[in-house]
């Protein structure tokens, strides 16, 4: 191949054509649990994640709800991958290799908000929230009726694999996937770029800033426990007892059961089984949608 602007032009095209290919099959499923939220900044504060909305009945003037202001906030992060195309493959037309690579890129930069989210809800059992608290933690602070300071658990211990059972039917989601600027592909092709005058090797890339992290505790139930019947059941009762502050019930509803592969079986038996071991109707059949992921893994 005679290497010119045109020929640099075509390859460009078609390194780029194979990353949207891949950014196009690559399989996500982060939304099932995690809801987006725009950035526009270095960080994001989310002040607003101390209070769950309610309403009352409208006796005398408007009552103004105060946020309350917890300073929890997402730094964003940066991502980037680089691909070094040789000169000298370029120029024998030995690129086979190459528009896997790039699709390959694709594929990758589709699977981090995965990666990312997935990885969250893991670690949660080790990592802060909003309230001071891990994620998964057994004395999250919330005011009683009376107006005094008690605590809620979302965890069922244990030191398993770990699973985790969640409510996703609302607009907000147990975990946010904080987007500051989306993924793109880019290239350093021209023969004055010093990668190609030092060292006769043109770039093809990708890069983008995002990060995650937590929304309410209360929409999430995690364990490490061993995942049976008994334990699925204190999962639900757990998440459908949940209250806000002074006592309200938040009519939480759990509907989907987040497992390792390695728990695949287990999760079937729970939610598909017509009869448990005993033979007695499996009266939590249907009560959950599942999702396998090996970012769990």
């Amino acid at each position: 191949m005679i290497i010119s602007q045109t020929s640099l032009a075509a390859l460009r095209v078609g390194f780029s054509a194979a990353f949207r290919a891949g950014l196009d099959v690559a399989a996500s499923d982060y939304k099932k649990i995690a809801f987006t939220v725009p950035s526009s900044t270095k960080e994001t504060t989310y002040g607003w994640l101390g209070k769950l909305p309610r309403l009352r009945e409208w006796v005398g003037p408007r009552v103004i709800q105060n946020i309350a202001e917890h300073s929890y906030t997402i730094v964003n992060k940066d991502f980037e991958e680089t691909i070094g195309v040789d000169r000298n493959d370029i120029e024998d037309d030995n690129l086979g290799i190459y528009t896997p690579l790039m699709q390959t890129l694709g594929e990758a930069v589709g699977a981090l908000p995965d990666e990312l989210v997935f990885g969250a809800l893991k670690n949660g059992f080790t990592t802060e929230c909003y309230d001071g608290q891990n994620f998964f933690d057994t004395d999250h602070p919330v005011i009683q009726e009376d107006g005094s300071i008690g605590t809620v658990s979302n965890t069922g211990g244990g030191a398993g694999a770990p699973w985790f059972l969640l409510c996703t039917g609302a607009p907000l989601k147990p975990i946010i996937y904080q987007e500051r600027r989306p993924f793109d592909f880019v290239s350093k092709d021209k023969a004055t770029d010093d990668n190609v005058f030092n060292n006769r090797q043109y770039l093809y890339g990708t890069d983008g800033r995002c990060n995650v992290g937590y929304g309410f505790w209360q929409m999430a139930y995690g364990s490490r426990q061993v995942l049976d019947a008994d334990s699925y059941a204190a999962a639900r009762a757990a998440v459908r007892g949940m209250k806000g502050d002074h006592g309200r019930p938040l009519g939480l509803k759990p509907n989907l059961l987040v497992v390792p592969t390695a728990l695949e079986a287990k999760a079937l038996e729970i939610l598909n089984a017509e009869r448990n071991a005993a033979g007695a109707t499996n009266v939590w059949k249907g009560t959950a949608e599942l999702l396998v992921t090996s970012w769990l893994d």
